[in-house]
């Protein structure tokens, strides 16, 4: 998790709009290590918005992470390329030197980056205020996907996420 800190803490410090999303943001509404779940990745959330990337990419080298897109190094954060990621909604991923991943990604299935952004909670984590996506948000997008990896979590999950979200109020 402190991989995760670290870069969430340079995203904040840069002034990088994004929000906490996919399974990694639906542990912070878990309120206790019995009831958080499997993940290997963080999905953070950006607007569509060259500028906005290009900080993102730039607040992860400066935590030690390498970028990707796809299997192949992304090359030099310039503006020219956050445009051309944007244009296709691409996803590109900060790797840290243990294998922690960050996914930098520019959709949620069934929401625009206003939506989310303007419902988001706040959850402080080593002295860090994450932006973390409604957690009825996070489920309905998994459920709107409709990949088979979604529909595992939310079968495999679903008392724990109900539970979840009537704590939270949005059941």
């Amino acid at each position: 998790m402190i991989p995760f800190v670290d870069a969430c803490r340079a995203l904040i410090r840069d002034g990088v709009r994004f929000v906490v999303i996919g399974v990694w943001g639906a542990n912070y509404y878990a309120r206790s290590a019995g009831t958080t779940l499997a993940t290997l990745d963080l999905d953070a959330f950006l607007p569509l918005d060259a500028h906005n990337l290009v900080l993102a990419w730039k607040a992860c080298q400066s935590v030690g992470c390498t970028l990707w897109a796809g299997d192949e190094p992304l090359g030099p954060p310039t503006l020219e390329l956050a445009e051309a990621v944007v244009a296709r909604r691409a996803l590109t991923t900060a790797v840290d030197d243990t294998g922690a991943e960050i996914d930098l990604t520019l959709t949620m299935t069934g929401f625009s980056f206003a939506e989310v952004d303007a419902a988001k909670a706040s959850f402080l984590v080593d002295g860090v205020s994450v932006p973390v996506a409604r957690l009825a948000h996070i489920v309905r997008s998994k459920m709107l996907a409709g990949r088979p990896k979604d529909q595992l979590f939310l079968t495999s999950h679903r008392t724990l996420l109900d539970r979840l979200m009537r704590r939270e109020g949005r059941a």
